[in-house]
């Protein structure tokens, strides 16, 4: 009986210690499913992880080359700015009526403000002093408008006698010359010209009424230019502070200032702009006078309008008075005309622009037909007219803000060495007792080509040489006062 018991208890023993390693093996290879499942998911949330920080985490297949990654840094960046501008010109065509009248009347204001400052130092208020500016200006426009249309119509009937005998000398040349037109030939011609008139008259009321609501538009805007003209005058840096508060408030000085700037470059502009006009409109003028040429007066003064397009405008009037010449005058008064104004332009672009402008506006002739081009597209003759003074500005404030940086980390105004006309080479600005590197222990890049190597070489040994020299008369020192003891 008892050898039964021990038996079974024997039998139930053996089927426990089987059954517990299955269970065992079972419960291990659920905690490995586990393991990996959270190892997978862990993946899972790395990876998802990596692509949204754009973290690489050594993973080769998130490595991008640095030059790659530079490259696209600096096109959605370059992509980001032409958006902006191409927004703020749009903005600017958009609402032309208020930004045209607005732009005239900084143009205006940069002229007036030197004589309203002016007055207003020697005692005279202000508001008196912008009012005497106003009303002397108008006057003298006025007064030169007026003698330039009398002499305008004056000088018409000349110029339609003239006309009329050009025209009539080339028709007997197309007649006569060795072309061989037959009268019929140019009688169809005048009777096509007169046809295409008759027949598309409406067209031509119609530009006739859109040019009558033109005027009104324009003036519309010359009143509220003259409006904006005399709080311009009057407050413009008050203006301009209450505009800057927008600004953050670290950076709301360095805005103030550069628009200050900028501004000042505009007063140079518009100052040496007029030198500049008044100089071609009374060389060419005088030259059409010399060669008799009609309306010699009024070409000058739209030579003068003209100029106020740089490079562009007194190229078009100039020729337009050389055609004139042509008509009136015939072939050699016409080739003594494009002499008058060629020369004339070379005495602006090599000494009255360099001379009169200086450093007030510094704008690379590039930078001015490509400006004239853009505003021309944009806003027509309007747009070519303020493209250079808004390339100035941007151009000024830019350098502006650039030297307060500067300034503000220590960094030396390089402006003159820069622009120094003796350069020949990249390096030939930096002084030679100026080291190039930030840090002046820092040693230059041996094999380069870089000036300062040598002289950093040089600063290393002598601060080798100090450093020797001050050792050993340490250990001299040491050894003395050891034989002493």
């Amino acid at each position: 009986m008892a050898q039964g018991d021990a038996r079974a208890d024997a039998t139930t023993g053996g089927d426990e210690s089987s059954s517990t390693p299955a269970a065992s093996t079972a419960s291990k290879e659920t905690t490995s499913d586990a393991t990996a499942a959270a190892d997978r998911i862990s993946d899972a949330i790395g990876s998802i992880r990596e692509v949204m920080t754009g973290s690489d985490h050594d993973s080769d297949r998130t490595k991008v080359h640095p030059v790659v990654r530079a490259a696209a840094e600096w096109a959605w960046r370059l992509l980001l700015l032409v958006a902006a501008v191409y927004v703020f010109f749009k903005i600017l065509r958009e609402y032309s009526e208020v930004t045209v009248p607005v732009a005239l009347a900084i143009l205006v204001a940069a002229f007036l403000v030197p004589f309203v400052d002016w007055m207003d130092r020697h005692g005279l208020p202000r508001s008196v002093a912008v009012i005497v500016a106003l009303v002397v200006s108008a006057g003298v426009v006025a007064g030169v408008l007026t003698f330039v249309v009398e002499q305008f119509i004056d000088g018409l009937p000349g110029l339609t006698s003239e006309v009329t005998s050009t025209i009539n000398s080339i028709r007997d040349w197309l007649v006569n010359g060795p072309l061989h037109f037959r009268e019929a030939q140019i009688g169809n011609i005048s009777e096509d010209f007169t046809d295409f008139l008759n027949k598309n008259q409406d067209k031509v009321t119609n530009g006739a009424i859109a040019t009558a609501t033109r005027v009104t538009e324009i003036a519309t805007g010359a009143l509220m230019t003259v409006f904006l003209v005399i709080f311009f005058t009057y407050g413009g840096g008050k203006i301009w502070d209450f505009c800057t508060n927008l600004v953050p408030r670290g950076s709301r000085e360095r805005v103030r200032n550069a628009g200050r700037a900028g501004f000042g470059s505009l007063v140079g502009y518009v100052r040496a702009t007029i030198i500049v006009a008044l100089v071609d409109a009374v060389g060419i003028g005088t030259g059409l006078a010399i060669l008799g040429v009609p309306l010699a007066l009024p070409l000058a003064s739209l030579v003068f309008i003209g100029a106020f397009i740089p490079i562009v405008g007194a190229l078009v009037t100039g020729t337009l008075a050389v055609l004139v010449a042509l008509i009136t005058k015939g072939f050699l008064a016409a080739v003594i005309a494009t002499a008058v104004v060629i020369g004339v332009m070379q005495l602006e672009s090599h000494v009255l622009q360099p001379f009169v402008m200086g450093r007030s506006v510094r704008v690379h002739p590039v930078a001015v037909i490509l400006a004239i081009a853009a505003g021309v597209v944009t806003a027509g003759i309007v747009g070519g007219l303020l493209a250079v003074p808004l390339v100035a500005f941007c151009n000024t404030f830019v350098r502006s803000v650039r030297a307060q940086l500067d300034a503000e980390q220590g960094i030396p105004d390089r402006e003159e060495s820069d622009e120094s006309d003796d350069s020949d080479g990249p390096f030939d600005d930096v002084p030679a007792d100026e080291p190039m590197w930030d840090d002046p222990d820092a040693p230059g890049v041996h094999g380069n080509v870089y000036p300062h190597d040598k002289d950093d070489r040089a600063d290393s040994d002598d601060r080798a040489g100090k450093d020797d020299r001050a050792d050993s008369d340490d250990r001299a020192g040491k050894d003395g006062r050891d034989s002493d003891d």
